[in-house]
């Protein structure tokens, strides 16, 4: 089984995730404790394409995009506890439950996401999930993902 050592970086975070830029929405990982929980780092850059549409003079990350970087800390975590298994399952945000926003995310600020798992059933993860900015919530949701699709 790997071992890894903490805090991962974006290439750590490519080893583990498919998701590529634009689209990789987390910087760096913390710390993960398989089967419990991962902490990981979005570094939200004035530079993000979302920001020129959402919104011109006043960007606001959207808050599916918030969304998406839990369910990749959630990625993050599931293939952590899978280990080494090849090929490396993908995982597909299946269900989103009680999500609440808080207030917006801007430029300039950094999320630190905390994904609890909650249970797992058939290979399908529940994810308890929170996003802070400094110590202020800013997001929090429950978020399913299945295994599927073929990851080559």
């Amino acid at each position: 089984m790997t071992e890894y050592s903490y805090p991962l970086d974006a290439a750590d975070i490519k080893e583990l995730l498919p998701h590529r830029h634009p689209f990789l929405m987390l910087d760096e990982v913390l710390e993960c404790t398989p089967h419990e929980s991962v902490v990981a780092i979005k570094n939200v850059a004035a530079d993000e394409p979302h920001f020129a549409g959402h919104f011109p003079g006043n960007p606001v990350m959207p808050g599916v995009l918030i969304i998406e970087a839990m369910a990749q800390a959630g990625g993050i975590l599931s293939h952590i506890t899978n280990g080494d298994i090849e090929p490396k399952p993908l995982y597909f945000l299946a269900r989103v439950e009680d999500a609440r926003f808080r207030r917006p995310v801007v430029p300039g600020e950094q999320l630190r996401i905390r994904v609890d798992a909650d249970r797992v059933k058939r290979g399908m993860w529940w994810y308890r999930c929170e996003a802070k900015v400094a110590a202020e919530v800013v997001a929090t949701a429950m978020i399913i993902c299945a295994p599927g699709g073929d990851p080559a």
